[in-house]
């Protein structure tokens, strides 16, 4: 574990819109952006964010490529890599680059990125992929600079960011207390000015609470969205490839790139009328994409948002989060919105479903294999103590069990399906609070699960998600989520980014503002 007294610098401004900017201008390349990023992380030393890093001359190779692709551009002579002038332009007037053109990026280490060890969070299970995920391979293609693979929770098994033998990410805004999981290096890279975005994955929240403990975005997609290939399963049936970002538009920028068909993969779900997510997001250039066409689906001028009835929320006794909630449901109504009461009850049923049922024994067969290979060693067992006790029940689950539990979400999915009938979304805590690193380590399942009370329903009841920064209490960040049915992730969109701005916060752990569409030429003061 770090020295948690080190006070951490002020994170860089990564926006992608200020990078894309500054590239744009000649005022900053790709080279110094990427040599920028190593030397953070290098001042930063052992502070529990990565697990393995792209060697960083490798990573210097790639981003020289981009800046000699960004230089041909410029003078109106790209090649077939997605540069050249913007259609309708002359050479050299208006160059183009991918959407994700020079941003650095960071990947979860369940993912597969060819040339590095993915291990889980469990260095005995670690092996080298034969490839690249197809979402990480289509982050590539669009520009994109990966510079390592992050820490998690070991087998993406945890809320807390506390159960991995590589360290603890603590939070960005006070080191004795968690980042979140299981995604918790990814969070903290973007918080911390590391990266531009991050790649998670979001079975059980590991997508959206490292984010409302990190004042980041959180965007989790409908499950099948985003292939999953690649992808070392949790439990598999509802796995979801997530992103971390510094604002909104950055957040479904990437989603737009990363999602798409893939008949490879058995999870792997069709949406028509998902296209690009994200209003005026450039189109995705590189590896060609299998989409259904957009369809023309209007949005309702007045979005309806079910808020919880007041018995229904639970903040655990955290005055202060509770009235961070207060805040972002009066912004979401002040922006326009139409808020409506709800009944969550079959909503946090179903939550309970996925430690206190059948599910667990999806998650037991993921790692099955490897569990056996090891058998409890007591002090070098190479699984995390906490993790074996939260898996190895899953292996006395029965079937007649399994049907059970399959039914029972069955009526709580139709109890909730009723909800869709008055609102579009749901708006609820991102998370109830949040937890000092001794506090969860003393008491790590109990504590672990009081912070997916309003997480872990999701995927189990096809929802779309993302979690979004709205203030500070006690000096730690907290914020909402706010949820759709599966296909809903465009409309998550506009009521998600309005909130976002009018919370009025800086993005991550820095001082930097929330970039606003006119407010792009401020990329001279990207490596201040």
């Amino acid at each position: 574990m770090s020295d948690r007294s080190t006070r951490r610098p002020t994170p860089p401004d990564l926006q992608a819109d200020v990078l894309r900017a500054g590239y744009l201008a000649g005022r900053l390349s790709v080279r110094e952006v990427v040599d920028g990023v190593y030397d953070r992380i290098a001042a930063r030393g052992d502070d529990g964010v990565w697990i393995t890093l792209v060697p960083r001359a490798e990573a210097m190779r790639r981003a020289t490529e981009l800046d000699v692709l960004l230089a041909s551009a410029r003078l109106g002579h790209a090649g077939p890599d997605g540069l050249g002038p913007e259609p309708g332009t002359t050479a050299g007037t208006g160059p183009s680059l991918p959407p994700l053109f020079g941003l650095p990026f960071a990947v979860k280490d369940n993912i597969d990125v060819a040339g590095l060890p993915t291990t889980a969070g469990c260095p005995d299970f670690s092996r080298l992929p034969a490839g690249t995920a197809p979402a990480v391979a289509r982050l590539l293609a669009a520009g994109a600079v990966c510079v390592g693979k992050t820490n998690l929770d070991q087998f993406a098994t945890g809320l807390s960011g506390t159960r991995s033998p590589y360290g603890i990410p603590s939070s960005p805004f006070d080191p004795y207390m968690i980042a979140g999981g299981s995604s918790s290096g990814s969070g903290v890279a973007v918080a911390d000015g590391l990266v531009t975005f991050a790649v998670g994955t979001d079975t059980a929240g590991s997508g959206r609470v490292p984010a409302a403990l990190t004042n980041t975005v959180g965007l989790k997609p409908s499950r099948g969205l985003v292939s999953t290939r690649g992808v070392v399963p949790a439990c598999r049936s509802l796995d979801c490839p997530s992103v971390f970002a510094l604002s909104v538009p950055d957040a479904y920028r990437v989603l737009s790139v990363m999602s798409g068909y893939d008949e490879e993969d058995p999870y792997s779900r069709r949406f028509p009328g998902l296209g690009s997510p994200a209003p005026g997001v450039a189109p995705r250039t590189g590896a060609p994409r299998a989409e259904v066409p957009r369809a023309e689906v209007p949005e309702p001028v007045r979005p309806r948002i079910g808020v919880p009835r007041a018995d229904q929320l639970d903040f655990l006794g955290d005055a202060g989060a509770a009235a961070v909630f207060g805040v972002g449901v009066g912004l979401l109504a002040d922006g326009g919105a139409e808020v409506t009461e709800i009944d969550l009850g079959p909503f946090l049923e179903a939550g309970t479903l996925l430690y206190g049922g059948p599910w667990l024994a999806e998650r037991y067969a993921a790692v099955e294999a490897f569990l056996q290979t090891v058998p409890d060693a007591g002090p070098a067992d190479p699984v995390h103590p906490v993790i074996r006790a939260v898996l190895e029940p899953g292996a006395g689950i029965t079937g007649a069990e399994v049907f059970r539990g399959l039914t029972r979400l069955r009526a709580l999915r139709r109890s909730a399906e009723r909800t869709w009938v008055d609102v579009d979304m749901v708006v609820v805590p991102t998370v109830p609070t949040t937890y000092r690193i001794d506090a969860m380590l003393a008491d790590p399942i109990r504590l672990n699960a009081s912070l997916g009370r309003y997480t872990t329903f999701a995927n189990l009841l096809d929802l779309a998600a993302v979690a979004v920064p709205v203030g500070f209490a006690a000096g730690l960040p907290f914020g909402v989520t706010l949820l759709a049915p599966a296909g809903g992730d465009e409309l998550l969109a506009a009521p998600a980014e309005l909130l976002h701005r009018c919370s009025g916060l800086p993005v991550g752990a820095g001082s930097h503002s929330l970039l606003l569409p006119a407010a792009t030429d401020v990329a001279a003061e990207i490596l201040a």
